[in-house]
């Protein structure tokens, strides 16, 4: 079987708008969530998100372009463009074997706000032609591709909150195939408008601590009273082996297992069952493999933080067993079916550099959730193998492990 590398990363959200400065700041449990600024939030019960500040699509877009995409799609460009220049290609890369995986749980959500005020209010005339090519979720790979000159496949998962992560398991695939040589990942989302955080507000599911934004999101806490929503974007090259040491290109790490599974139980409840079940085909798939640190889902909600970390204890054969875990979620916000792609990044990044990223805002024990979540600071470790979980509604479930090489 072909085997799958990582060659090239790249990351913005809250807390950084390119991969070291986002790791960095999330290594020093620094907070990137506060009260909303990208619309009038005077009359919503959730005020506060992990929105990125001062970010300009003019800088990776051409500006004329710029009003056909959605946010989404620009921070997407932002993170693939991080990307492909971090895994360094040659200009004679045959870019008919490379191809696009590309992910958003919910995709041009503000524009379809938007547009739908207009036609309500203004008429259907008054439709912004560019308001159905930037709103679909597969236009993220679509604008990408075309940016990029990518000729081969191009693949979009829409799978809520695990779509980043079958994002890579679907590249995986494509490559273990030879489908393609090399496949560019990228989760984007940015729903953070009135229909987002009223939608997810009206289903009890957003913390509403809006005097403490930057306490909010406390995954794992016996406090923790629903998650807060961010908006960021993950890119990830993958590579056949082979192909990547012929060029002599940097390797981050293997993809050495992935997971799918399905709860069939409940639209938005979630349950253990369905997230063991993915853990389990990933390790299975991985073989026999020591996991040094799990990213966890960790959302901050009641049901997933003690759902997952059932889970895990499961999967591991006892507490005892369980490599530790964190939720970087307290820090950037969930990013919905961007949080798998920045999650994975996160996770290679901390095996790169052998430090294990804080759970923040951890400060109340749950009698449920018993593992090490690396409480409040980062801390030193060698690792050598990782694993990223992603759950979203649906009951749908993504897990990945990589390994160094």
């Amino acid at each position: 079987m072909k085997r799958v590398v990582v060659t090239g990363l790249g990351m913005i959200n809250s807390v950084g708008q390119d991969k070291e400065t986002a790791f960095s700041a999330i290594l020093d449990g620094k907070c990137g969530i506060k009260e909303i600024e990208l619309f009038d939030i005077e009359r919503f019960s959730v005020k506060i998100a992990g929105e990125i500040v001062g970010f300009d699509p003019n800088e990776v877009m051409n500006p004329k372009e710029v009003k056909k995409a959605d946010r989404f799609i620009q921070l997407g460009m932002k993170a693939a463009n991080e990307a492909m220049a971090d895994a360094n290609f040659a200009d004679d890369i045959d870019m008919e074997r490379f191809g696009i995986s590309s992910a958003s749980g919910i995709g041009g959500l503000p524009n379809i706000e938007k547009n739908s005020v207009i036609c309500e209010n203004r008429g259907p005339r008054r439709i912004s032609p560019f308001f159905i090519p930037s709103s679909l979720v597969n236009m993220l790979g679509g604008f990408i591709s075309i940016d990029h000159g990518i000729k081969g496949p191009n693949l979009s998962c829409v799978t809520a909150c695990a779509a980043g992560t079958h994002a890579i398991a679907e590249a995986t695939k494509t490559i273990i195939l030879d489908g393609a040589e090399q496949m560019l990942v990228i989760g984007a989302e940015s729903a953070i408008c009135g229909a987002g955080i009223g939608g997810f507000g009206a289903m009890k599911a957003l913390s509403t601590n809006n005097d403490d934004p930057q306490g909010a999101s406390r995954p794992f806490d016996a406090d923790r009273n629903g998650f807060v929503m961010g908006e960021g974007a993950g890119a990830l090259v993958l590579e056949e082996y082979e192909s990547a040491l012929k060029r002599g290109a940097r390797i981050y790490a293997e993809v050495v297992g992935f997971g799918e599974s399905g709860d069939a139980n409940h639209i938005t409840t979630p349950v253990p069952e369905g997230p063991l079940r993915a853990i389990k085909a990933a390790l299975r798939m991985a073989g026999d493999i020591k996991i040094d640190y799990i990213n966890a889902h960790g959302t901050s909600t009641a049901a997933n933080d003690k759902n997952e970390t059932a889970a895990i204890k499961e999967a591991f054969g006892g507490k005892e067993n369980c490599p530790p875990v964190s939720s970087t979620k307290g820090q950037i916000g969930h990013c919905l079916g961007a949080a798998g792609a920045i999650e994975a990044v996160i996770s290679i990044m901390a095996m790169r550099d052998g430090k294990l990223p804080p759970t923040i805002n951890y400060t109340t024990p749950d009698a449920d959730c018993d593992l090490d979540y690396i409480p409040n600071k980062s801390r030193d470790a060698e690792l050598n193998a990782v694993m990223s979980n992603s759950f979203g509604f649906g009951g749908t479930n993504g897990v990945v492990i990589f390994k160094k090489i």
